[in-house]
């Protein structure tokens, strides 16, 4: 080998190797302080893209549960509505029964259709009823909830209109029609807890997949850190 003055190869190469072990030191650094693999975008460009479509994907499912949850509530006051309803059509049966006994007096008969009739009341103000600004009760749908339908359940069609004169049989009708549309009430609850299930699974499937792209793995890169520390050390 040549000995030269100006120009110290050795040199050079070993401070270019400082040089170097310096920048993936400070890389090290700056990974294991954010958590994160991917602390700029020159890191992993590809791995960037892909993970900004994952964490997007997995704030929509988020959205989705959110609103998964406030339909279910839609549906639970709906159905405690429907169910005092039920209650209030049960006692108006019974007073309707009542009515028919022939041993009671004028004055007696009088006060079970007064009972009746405020029960009635209180069933139109039962269909009546909302939930943050939507109508629980209508002829049509609130709208649809991944892909589950929250019907607006006609309470006010579904009763009728009924007297304490009517026959047993149409207050009967009645109830079979509210619990019917109690029925349509519970399965659509039940529909959106599967809904609920399927989309807290995908989104934890997104959040893992994501993190295997952008989180450190910490043990790693604090081998990593050890390795050029001791290089930056040396040279």
């Amino acid at each position: 080998m040549s000995v030269v003055i100006n120009t110290n190869y050795a040199a050079t190469l070993a401070s270019n190797n400082l040089a170097s072990s310096s920048a993936n030191l400070q890389k090290s650094l700056n990974r294991l302080s954010s958590g994160s693999k991917i602390v700029s975008p020159a890191d992993d460009a590809g791995g960037l893209a892909v993970s900004m479509k994952l964490s997007a994907a997995a704030k929509s499912l988020g959205a989705q549960k959110n609103n998964i949850g406030n339909a279910v509530s839609f549906l639970q006051t709906q159905d405690g509505a429907m169910k005092t309803a039920a209650a209030a059509l049960e006692r108006m049966s019974e007073l309707a029964v009542m009515n028919q006994d022939v041993t009671k007096s004028s004055s007696d008969l009088a006060n079970y259709n007064t009972e009746f009739t405020a029960l009635s009341t209180e069933l139109g103000q039962i269909a009546g009823q909302t939930f943050n600004g939507k109508n629980l009760f209508g002829s049509s749908a609130v709208g649809t909830v991944n892909g589950v339908v929250l019907t607006g359940a006609d309470l006010t069609t579904q009763i009728g209109t009924l007297t304490i004169a009517n026959t047993a049989g149409a207050i009967d009708t009645a109830i079979q029609n509210v619990a019917t549309l109690r029925a349509t009430n519970g399965a659509a609850q039940s529909r959106l807890g599967f809904e609920s299930d399927l989309v807290t699974t995908n989104k934890a499937n997104l959040e893992a997949a994501n993190s295997r792209i952008v989180d450190v793995d910490v043990a790693e890169e604090s081998t990593q850190l050890a390795r050029w520390n001791t290089l930056v050390q040396a040279g």
